[in-house]
């Protein structure tokens, strides 16, 4: 069938026509080209997509659907599963195998990657792949995993790859057609549904911007009565303040408990605002999961109802059949009376830290307009398909995994896309909560900024580096990976930063010029300044460096009970250390820093930054055996405890200014003789100087710069290989793959060295499955945010050997890697050792949970993620080429078997 036809075909079964970016993007694919379409979230991307498998069924080739996540790739399943029958469709996601060998595959990205890496026999007879999701390569844990895909794929093999609006589509449009041939670039930057933006300011609903046109463009002019309005709200707080603000309580509080975000409406006041205005559904994003639990039970409080009775006894039942497989006395633990009756009365949370079980119900029921409200944290705006006619943002600051920021205009603009649902609404709309001291010209400039630009995160790693070099050689390999984008976005860059040496080298000469004195050498004589400054520099960091290394000396011998100043900075004050740096069997540091109670009950680690200075413990304070860091109550008892105990402020003494040194005198007298050190103008030819040094400076580091991102993927791909030489991986110089790389060759996580490392040296050999279980968590356990590992607990004696050695073997790889220049992941994290312990053990979720400080949601993912890792290594064990650990991969099955049961075997997606 010609191409014209094909895609004709599959437009008649669509249902509605499509849009001019959709049919320049499918006749591309039916051309025998690829495609890259970046588009607005709600423009439709997917339908290019939906043809590249539609043209794949017609001409007898096969077609895999990729998506960063396996919950889309679930989702995305079960649409193609409608259209085409369970018969041609497939799916692969890691812990699902449904069809693998259909000749339409739904998989996770990283699921093609290692297909591709183990010579799987079900990338034959393939054609065309879609990468769902594509800028998903900006991210800086898993983004390298495209640009492998894109790299490695067959060059017979379309891709169609589909990605959210971004700045410079042009220039990675330019690296596909480098990598992958001819690819049209089809940049759409118009919204199917229009969006309108709003400010709710109390319970008023005011827009944003003058007029539609205006919005999303830059320099959109802000609603001057917006402004009134806000002067209007404002202004009987300078008399009447809440209680709960008088009171000193945080926000924080204030919303978990209640109720008026920003000080305007209720959250139950809002959404009935929304309802009267028509704008249901909604999604409201809060940055926090404690806050979207507290959002379900505020409106349930207010005896919230937003379906009817008979719509909502119709959702129990779904609610009831699709938790079927999941015990009674595990629901008690998950919170699920509180979820149904929400989900009843048509709202619910979303949120990581939910039973992926919940979170796919929610999705499922939201997507077909049987509940109204969901309150979401940012995850749900990554991939999911569950638009809105609604969104609203509470605050316009998260934390980020350090600290607490600003939004950016992309995230803005991601939260946003979902509102307006296509077919369904004429417009959508975003409302953002104002709150006192919002300025609403700043929600206008990041509602007018729609694009931001895709970086490369791609970094070789030695997974990577074994399976390259086995499959094509290591000089091939090298070439293949300056081919990332990583490297053709280091190598544009250069241009510009040459560019700048050029410029930098004439302003050079123009300054020498200007420094000119007809006593002498007047470089020379800047020369011998300079050179004085640099030594008392030196000098500076030296004692400054002799200051650090007592302060750390200072910090190792703490010990439990002793009590510290803590100098300067937000933990300043005194500070009781509950856990020191402690030395255990082999020499390994427990933990990284001491950690410390701080006078107002925070437990916190401390470091050099902290602590620049030698510390002394200024008294002792017990500590009962009973005290657990995680009770708030005991914190606050051992805090007043500790409030009574610290001593009074000593004074503070001013420390004596030091001389310089001889080669410093020797150098000054140098000086005085120069023959320019008598010119009267000597002052104004040293700041042309001082300007000429500074300029050198600047152009050496950007000719450093320039050198560095030569080849920058290749020279970390090089220096891989010879960590891996040494270690017995690769042999021959770096060239050929030994039996124990064959092994490193079937481990992807993220500390795929210090794992294989493990099977080697056979630190898993005396553990039974519940004990390797929790030695393996400790390889994909990363706390949260500002988690700390407080009060770590190893279950059994045996995983503390095996921890141990563990960490021995991460200190070595960091040495090592230290050595040749590489970053190398931190230690093993044991937080999650014995919860993972005792749910392999057979526990209860009740008592698996009791003491976790662990949501359900972060439970299973992990499981899950413990689980999977499992199953590589009882693969590299079983299969591998190292002799001695057959054994260890049949308590690796045996392990996995004890970890995917009950409700993580219960759940269907990650």
């Amino acid at each position: 069938m010609a191409a014209a036809a094909l895609l004709e075909q599959f437009a008649q079964g669509l249902g509605f026509p499509l849009d001019d970016f959709q049919r320049r993007a499918c006749r591309a694919l039916a051309d025998g080209r690829g495609v890259l379409v970046a588009a607005p979230t709600g423009a439709g991307k997917t339908v290019v997509g939906e043809f590249a498998v539609h043209l794949g069924l017609a001409t007898g080739r096969k077609a895999f659907y990729t998506t960063p996540i396996k919950a889309l790739s679930n989702q995305k399943y079960a649409d193609l599963v409608r259209r085409y029958g369970p018969e041609r469709v497939g799916l692969l996601t890691g812990d699902s195998t449904v069809n693998g060998e259909a000749p339409i595959v739904v998989m996770t990205t990283e699921v093609l990657r290692n297909m591709m890496y183990a010579g799987s026999p079900t990338v034959s007879g393939l054609g065309f792949v879609v990468m769902d999701e594509v800028h998903y390569l900006a991210d800086r844990f898993r983004g390298a995993v495209w640009e492998e895909v894109i790299i490695h794929l067959p060059a017979a093999v379309q891709v169609a790859s589909l990605s959210a609006t971004v700045s410079n589509a042009e220039e990675f449009g330019a690296w596909l057609k480098a990598v992958r041939g001819d690819t049209e670039v089809i940049v759409e930057e118009h919204r199917p549904v229009p969006l309108w933006q709003h400010m709710m300011v109390g319970q008023e609903l005011v827009d944003l911007f003058v007029d539609e046109f205006s919005a999303g463009r830059p320099g959109a002019r802000v609603n001057p009565q917006l402004l009134e309005r806000i002067k209007a709200f404002e202004r009987p707080a300078r008399y009447e303040h809440d209680a709960r603000y008088r009171r000193g309580r945080s926000r924080a509080v204030g919303l978990a408990r209640g109720g008026r975000p920003g000080g305007g409406a209720t959250r139950a006041e809002t959404v009935q605002r929304l309802d009267r205005s028509g704008l249901l559904p909604a999604i409201t994003f809060i940055f926090s999961r404690a806050g979207c639990d507290a959002a379900v039970g505020q409106l349930l409080r207010a005896g919230t109802r937003l379906v009817t009775h008979d719509d909502g006894m119709a959702i129990r039942r779904t609610v009831q059949e699709r938790v079927a497989g999941i015990a009674g006395e595990d629901l008690a633990v998950l919170g699920y009376a509180d979820f149904l009756e929400g989900l009843s009365r048509g709202f619910a949370a979303h949120h990581a830290g939910m039973l992926p079980t919940f979170r796919e119900v929610v999705e499922e029921l939201f997507t077909a307009g049987r509940i109204q409200v969901v309150f979401a944290t940012e995850t749900l705006a990554l991939g999911i398909n569950m638009p809105a006619r609604t969104v609203v943002i509470e605050r316009l600051v998260k934390f980020n995994g350090e600290a607490h920021a600003d939004i950016t205009p992309a995230e803005y603009t991601q939260l946003t896309g979902r509102a307006g649902r296509r077919g369904i609404d004429v417009e959508g709309h975003a409302v953002v909560l104002y709150a006192r001291g919002l300025d609403p010209i700043a929600v206008g400039g990041l509602a007018s900024t729609r694009t931001y630009p895709l970086r490369s995160s791609f970094q070789p790693t030695s997974n990577m580096a074994v399976n390259l070099v086995g499959k094509v050689g290591r000089d091939t390999a090298r070439e293949v990976l300056e081919t990332s984008f990583a490297q053709f976005q280091a190598d544009r860059a250069v241009v510009g930063l040459v560019q700048s040496v050029r410029r930098n080298e004439e302003a050079l000469t123009a300054y020498a010029e200007a420094m000119a004195c007809d006593l002498g050498d007047f470089a020379e004589y800047a020369a011998i300044r300079n050179q004085i400054r640099e030594l008392e520099r030196e000098e500076a960091r030296a004692r400054s460096a002799a200051r650090r290394a007592e302060a750390a000396l200072s910090l190792e011998r703490l010990k439990p009970g002793d009590v510290i100043k803590i100098p300067a900075g937000r933990r300043s004050g005194y500070a009781v250390v509950l856990h020191g740096t402690r030395t255990g069997k082999g020499g390994r540091d427990a933990d990284s820093a001491p950690t410390v109670l701080t006078a107002d009950g925070q437990v916190r680690r401390i470091t050099l930054v902290d602590v620049p200075g030698p510390v002394e413990p200024a008294t002792r304070v017990a500590i009962p055996k009973s005290f657990n860091a995680r009770s708030p109550r005991a914190r606050r008892d051992l805090a007043a405890t500790l409030r009574v105990k610290v001593p009074h402020e000593p004074p503070r003494r001013r420390a004596p200014r030091e001389a310089g040194s001889g080669a410093v005198e020797q150098l000054r007298a140098e000086l005085r003789q120069h023959p320019c050190h008598g010119c009267p103008d000597r002052e104004e030819h040293a700041r042309w100087a001082e300007r000429w040094w500074r300029l050198r400076r600047e152009t050496d580091g950007l000719a450093q710069r320039v050198e560095g991102r030569a080849n920058t993927v290749a020279r970390a791909f090089d220096r891989i290989c010879d960590v891996l030489d040494e270690l017995g991986y690769l042999a021959d110089g770096g060239t050929r793959v030994t039996p124990a790389g064959r092994t490193l060759a079937r481990l992807y996580t993220e500390r795929d060295l210090l794992a294989a490392q493990c099977l080697r040296h056979g630190v898993w050999r005396d553990l039974g499955p519940a004990d390797l279980a929790a030695a393996v968590s400790t390889l994909v356990h990363e706390p949260r945010g500002e988690d700390l590992r407080v009060a770590a607990r190893l279950p059994t004696a045996a995983v503390e050997r095996a921890y141990d050695a563990m960490v021995r073997l991460a200190h070595e790889l960091a040495a090592r890697a230290a050595a040749h220049g590489l970053a190398a992941p931190g230690d093993p994290d044991p937080g999650l050792a014995e919860v993972m312990h005792r749910w392999a053990s057979g526990g209860r979720l009740d008592a698996v949970l009791r003491d976790a400080d662990l949501a359900p949601g972060d439970f299973v993912r992990r499981c899950k993620q413990v689980a999977d890792l499992l199953g590589q290594i009882a693969d590299a064990a079983v299969n591998g080429h190292v002799g001695h650990v057959g054994h260890v991969g049949a308590t690796a099955r045996l392990a996995m078997d004890a970890v995917v049961r009950g409700v993580v075997a219960a759940d269907r997606i990650d």
